[in-house]
């Protein structure tokens, strides 16, 4: 058996780094970071500059800074139209738009999916889901307590053992520009399109899903873990 020092060694990792527990936010940031994903639900447009003012006019005594560090956390980004609107990681492949102009009149003619931030009693998660464009139903989900791709690549394999859509698209974000995302679509037969400049309101789907399903449910219910 290699000791946990053995193992440090290995991967040249200090034993108070192995030990150690990253520290939450603190409950004041938890707050600000409710009140933000409320208020984006019904202002999707607003980046960090009008949220600091939004806060602000709401007797929250928050500077901009702040503001942009907890959006980066939540993976919130003003929607408004213009350049880098969507930050995909530079290494990772870029796909055109396909869906321009195109009537979906069909089930499984175009899925679409999206990543959400979760508040919870205590901490945060993320929430993915994929959804079929033309019926509106939630063809699989999966939570996260970080941004990583893997929950995406979970949620993406129990829509494939459903049905295959022709057109899989998606924002540009990481988890959807990585390599193992773009070859499972593709593995399935699925054409991969990826929303570019100007189409900040192709989601608009989820994104009601992503209204009703906080404040008919999460918001109300509270949850205390990622199980529950």
């Amino acid at each position: 058996m290699v000791s946990i020092q053995q193992q440090c060694d290995l991967v040249r990792l200090s034993r108070s780094a192995y030990y150690y527990t990253p520290a939450g936010e603190s409950q004041e940031n938890l707050h600000l970071m409710r009140l933000l994903d409320a208020q984006y639900l019904q202002t999707p447009f607003y980046g960090s500059r009008r949220m600091t003012a939004w806060l602000q006019g709401h007797g929250y005594p928050i500077n901009r800074k702040r503001v942009q560090r907890l959006m980066r956390l939540m993976d919130l980004e003003g929607v408004a139209p213009g350049p880098r609107t969507s930050r995909p990681h530079p290494a990772h492949p870029r796909y055109p738009y396909l869906l321009r102009d195109v009537q979906v009149i069909r089930p499984n003619q175009a899925w679409c999916v999206d990543i959400t931030y979760v508040p919870m009693a205590l901490g945060f998660m993320y929430l993915v889901a994929i959804m079929d464009w033309y019926s509106r139903y939630v063809v699989a989900w999966a939570v996260s307590n970080s941004l990583e791709a893997d929950f995406c690549l979970e949620a993406l394999e129990q829509a494939f053992a459903q049905e295959r859509p022709e057109v899989f698209n998606s924002d540009q974000g990481v988890q959807f520009t990585s390599q193992a995302w773009i070859d499972r679509v593709e593995r399935a037969g699925s054409a991969v399109s990826m929303d570019g400049r100007g189409r900040v309101f192709d989601n608009i789907f989820i994104e009601r899903l992503w209204r009703s399903v906080k404040y008919e449910d999460i918001y109300l219910r509270d949850y205390a873990t990622g199980r529950e």
